[in-house]
């Protein structure tokens, strides 16, 4: 009888968060938490916060505030949604939330940044 048997580890999941960056793009407009990120990576919230940093150099809720407020702007160029569903497509909750980020992100209101960047053919 053996006294010492090998037991290979599993290969260390989470070394790339490229999935797990892809499944939040899919649900931004849905709440999504560092426990879901977590969960869906398949590491604790710590080292997904320590390694998501590493990988990105932005911490996951910063990067995920990124991409909503992207997301907003695309729907403002592309869309003629109101500001309230593009919050709502976006993560961002509300037409005021929207706002504010915007605001921060680009010294623009909604209306103001969808009037210089709108990509929609207007009639004339």
């Amino acid at each position: 009888q053996a006294q010492f048997t090998e037991t290979p580890l599993p290969p260390e999941r989470g070394v790339s968060f490229a999935d797990t960056r892809a499944w939040a793009m899919r649900h931004l407009d849905e709440p999504v938490t560092l426990t879901d990120l977590a969960r869906q990576a398949g590491v604790s919230v710590r080292t997904l916060s320590r390694r998501f940093q590493a990988e990105t150099g932005v911490s996951p809720l910063q990067w995920l505030l990124h991409q909503r407020i992207e997301r907003a702007r695309e729907l403002l160029e592309t869309t003629a949604l109101p500001m309230d569903r593009i919050a709502r497509s976006s993560g961002l909750g509300t037409a005021d939330s929207l706002r504010a980020h915007l605001l921060r992100r680009t010294g623009l209101t909604p209306s103001g940044y969808r009037a210089s960047f709108s990509r929609i053919a207007t009639a004339r």
